[in-house]
């Protein structure tokens, strides 16, 4: 390909640095810093939509739309026709409206789109893709693995880079190995299809802020690690004519406190509790009301919702010690979350608290997944995956000894997380006070505003091409 043939027109990097905020630029990011404030631009803060969590920023600023535009009320949800709650699923027919690439598409002739990692990346209208899916065999073992479009570059690409290290992608574990096979991915990407938008998921931050909160030292080295693997791809990107612009989703700030609404409802007689194998369960659907919990914010669903029990379960939440406000009916357009799949009512956490989904009273019976990574089945979002619990002797020697067994073709129960929600200490998900800890834009080729609505930057996007 000639890089300078003019019919190609402009191409465009964006670079996902979760977790990222104005805060950070400075000692620990000179790459970002220096990229953020090249000729003279200023770097631009984001809004934080509501609630700032992945799966709803992503989904906004790759539609222009709101959750109540496009759907995606959080990164799970209550589904009141199966009676089945749904976390980190990945279709991208979830997302309602029109995306970007395929705005472009029209307007651009030819155009081409690789999205690396963002989520609902399956099965979805771009061009090129990868995203992490697990395999799962007859026999309960699951595989890492991940899906690409076309088929034909998840061989290809594992060829040349090797597996994806998903234990780095999430769990205690997760570290900055991921993030750099996904950059890795996105020079390998650009080498062989040239996209003219080329979307990149660099999760680093997200893990040691939630775990340490986003001051401490490791958090800090944390920042070391991203800013060098974001200025080596800028600087490859940008030697091929692409131009690069970085944002980030949201800011993580410190917390201190953790709501439990599923144990206060249970309290209240409004949670259903199964039996299993000795265990509690959930019954979401013969439950009056439960919570399913997002970092700092819950969707309250009520499958038998009366306004004499909507009026009591808004009360509780009001009483809860960390809750800021609570909204339902009219109130969630505002939010711009009137929409089927959120919930009745919706809490939001004060900045220095957050919600845990745990419903159990004894951890003697806590279901056996709770201790375990697993996404899917939990009512909430779990930041405990990020652990390995402290009470385990000899924890390392426990983890090996469990994948060798895995190895050998037996069942396992990794069983490694802690039961304790105290120990995380940075979240996300409202908007928090000082505009300095929320998301930003970097590196717009228009100048911008200092605080950008949420739903701006897909027009900026757009932009970057009639530039």
């Amino acid at each position: 390909m000639d890089k300078s043939d003019p019919k190609k027109g402009p191409r465009l990097a964006v670079l996902n640095i979760v977790g990222l905020s104005r805060r950070h630029l400075g000692e620990y990011t000179p790459n970002l810093t220096q990229f953020a404030r090249q000729s003279g631009q200023k770097e631009s803060t984001i809004r934080p939509i509501i609630p700032a969590v992945t799966c709803s920023a992503q989904s906004t600023y790759l539609t222009g739309k709101l959750p109540s535009g496009h759907g995606i009320v959080g990164n799970g949800w209550y589904d009141r026709t199966l009676n089945e709650h749904h976390f980190w699923k990945q279709s991208n027919s979830l997302v309602e409206g029109e995306k970007i690439w395929e705005t472009l598409r029209k307007k651009k002739p030819g155009f081409t789109c690789s999205n690396l990692f963002w989520w609902y990346n399956m099965y979805s209208s771009v061009d090129y893709s990868i995203t992490p899916r697990p395999l799962y065999r007859s026999d309960g073992l699951k595989a890492f693995d991940i899906h690409s479009q076309p088929l034909s570059i998840r061989n290809n690409i594992k060829k040349e880079l090797g597996e994806f290290p998903f234990p780095s992608f999430w769990g205690p574990r997760a570290g900055i190995q991921s993030s750099q096979w996904i950059a890795d991915s996105a020079k390998w990407m650009e080498s062989q299809y040239q996209p003219d938008l080329n979307l990149i998921y660099l999760p680093h931050l997200d893990y040691d802020f939630q775990r340490y909160g986003p001051n401490h030292p490791k958090s800090r080295q944390a920042l070391k690690e991203v800013d060098d693997l974001a200025g080596s791809l800028i600087d490859f990107l940008t030697d091929r004519d692409v131009r690069c612009l970085v944002l980030s989703e949201y800011g993580i700030t410190e917390v201190q406190r953790v709501i439990y609404p599923n144990r206060e409802f249970r309290h209240q007689g409004w949670l259903n509790i199964k039996d299993e194998f000795g265990l509690d369960t959930l019954d979401s659907g013969g439950s009056k009301a439960f919570a399913l919990t997002d970092h700092q914010i819950a969707h309250i669903y009520l499958p038998e919702s009366t306004p004499e029990l909507r009026q009591k379960v808004r009360s509780c939440l009001e009483s809860l010690d960390g809750v800021a406000t609570v909204i339902e009916g009219e109130e969630r357009k505002t939010y711009g979350l009137d929409h089927e799949r959120a919930g009745d009512l919706i809490a939001l956490a004060e900045e220095d608290a957050w919600f845990s989904y745990y419903f159990w009273e004894d951890d003697e019976k806590a279901p056996e997944f709770a201790r375990c990574i697993d996404i899917h089945r939990k009512h909430g979002y779990d930041p405990a995956e990020l652990f390995i619990d402290p009470n385990i002797s000899f924890p390392t020697l426990k983890a090996v000894q469990k994948l060798v067994a895995k190895k050998f073709g037996f069942r396992i129960h990794m069983d490694l997380i802690p039961l304790n929600s105290d120990v995380v200490k940075g979240s996300h998900g409202i908007i928090p006070k000082d505009s300095l800890d929320w998301p930003v834009l970097l590196g717009a080729s228009r100048p911008r505003g200092d605080d950008l609505d949420p739903t701006e930057i897909h027009k900026v996007l757009i932009e970057e091409f009639s530039s």
